[in-house]
């Protein structure tokens, strides 16, 4: 199924993955598409959230596309400072989605209403052109404005300025979800975050995608870490109980 059909009915779950390993071991587990994340991407390459280059970005997408059979979607940020030039880098790479974000790190900021439109407006516009399907990002609630009537305002205009997907990170209450998919009549992705209700009561809130952000590397790091811990501490090697099975293994990495 192509990526934008997924949307059309029902509810999918979109795991973020951070770098080739980790999207083949996604699809190995059966999940219809996968999308990248900026700051697990960010980890895989000793960096924090925010400092990827366009070029590390383009290079990842490409890795990653090419090792899967079902549809990425690429995590865009703001799309650098050239939108048009960055979709269709990522398209060429073999993106079958991107995403776009109204927060600016530059300046710890987020974007004026109509700005933020504009540059949605430009991202639809190219994005349709190359195929894609655009999701369209509103970070206040990440970055400690609640201001919930904002929020939809700006997942409003960004729909109507051509966005396919309207994603609010930060929704956590089962209301306020609710809400923004009324309001919204388009369809949404909410980030699992902590005390978010569990994917089968999202879609009976009517949601269309779940995503999980950088919450598997994070895990997979944690993982990692407390290996590294036992090693040090120990010297004992309990942690491989919780490694891939050699069936595993040859499942995702095989092909």
């Amino acid at each position: 199924m192509g990526f934008r059909d997924l949307h059309s009915a029902g509810t999918f779950l979109i795991p973020n993955a951070w770098d080739v390993g980790s999207a083949r071991l996604l699809e190995s587990s059966g999940f219809s598409a996968v999308a990248t994340t900026s700051s697990g991407l960010a980890a895989s390459l000793g960096k924090l959230d925010q400092q990827v280059t366009r070029d590390e970005l383009v290079t990842h997408v490409a890795a990653v596309a090419a090792a899967l059979t079902v549809p990425l979607s690429v995590d865009g940020e703001r799309l650098f400072d050239d939108i048009t030039g960055t979709v269709e880098l990522l398209a060429e790479a073999g993106a079958a989605g991107v995403s776009i974000e109204d927060y600016d790190p530059a300046t710890d900021t987020i974007d004026e209403f109509e700005a933020a439109v504009e540059r949605v407006g430009t991202a639809a516009e190219v994005a349709r052109s190359n195929g894609l399907v655009l999701t369209a990002r509103a970070e206040n609630l990440l970055y400690g404005r609640t201001d919930l009537d904002d929020t939809i305002a700006r997942l409003v205009a960004f729909r109507d300025a051509g966005a396919d997907v309207l994603f609010a990170p930060g929704l956590v209450s089962a209301g306020d979800i609710e809400r923004v998919v009324t309001a919204v009549a388009a369809p949404v992705n909410v980030l699992i975050f902590p005390g978010t209700p569990s994917v089968p009561e999202l879609a009976k809130l009517g949601v269309r995608r779940v995503s999980t952000g950088g919450s598997l590397a994070w895990a997979a790091y944690g993982a990692l870490r407390d290996a590294a811990t036992e090693l040090l501490e120990s010297g004992t090697t309990g942690y491989r109980a919780q490694g891939l099975t050699s069936s595993e293994v040859r499942a995702a990495f095989g092909r």
